[in-house]
């Protein structure tokens, strides 16, 4: 069995709910982030960083004049690392499970962001994450490795997928 379980797919086939829901149903120690959006009257305004241990920033938002941008979102990649990646470094070290939701653009522009994630991936650790769909060369060669398990999600292999990864975990568990 593969120790990195990466999802990848089109916005809105259900990756972060998929996340969620294998975070509330594992049995071990979990560490890492997801992301959700931002919204206000029906329109997204940004997103934000959401880790396993509590912590809470903004990741991008449309008010944002950051350097780095992704379409009208400007990226805080300071505030990114002070609180994303410094969650991955403590995830790698204290869970049975290290959750990165997601590997995407925003993300990418973090150097520490991209250092700690092949730590931890060339470490050994379980790994649940995202990744972009969209080719980029760096996400594509993490999509390479032989050590994971890339599933594509549809709406239409939502449970499908949802049962095959209770089994991943089930197996950490049974593991640790």
């Amino acid at each position: 069995m593969k120790p990195i379980y990466l999802l990848t797919g089109r916005p809105g086939t259900g990756k972060t709910s998929l996340i969620k829901q294998a975070i509330a149903d594992f049995k071990g120690r979990a560490g890492g982030f997801y992301t959700e959006e931002i919204r206000s009257g029906g329109t997204r305004l940004g997103f934000k960083l959401v880790t396993l241990d509590g912590g809470k920033a903004v990741l991008a938002h449309a008010d944002f004049s950051q350097r780095f941008r992704v379409g009208k979102y400007g990226v805080d990649v300071d505030g990114f690392e002070k609180i994303g990646v410094a969650t991955l470094i403590r995830a790698a070290q204290n869970s049975d499970l290290v959750v990165v939701d997601e590997i995407g653009r925003m993300e990418l522009f973090s150097d520490r962001f991209r250092e700690a994630v092949l730590e931890i991936m060339n470490g050994g650790k379980r790994v649940l994450g995202t990744i972009m769909l969209q080719p980029h060369p760096w996400a594509d060669a993490i999509k390479q490795k032989p050590q994971v398990n890339l599933v594509t999600l549809t709406r239409n292999n939502y449970q499908q997928v949802r049962e095959e990864l209770q089994k991943w975990l089930s197996a950490i568990t049974s593991a640790v």
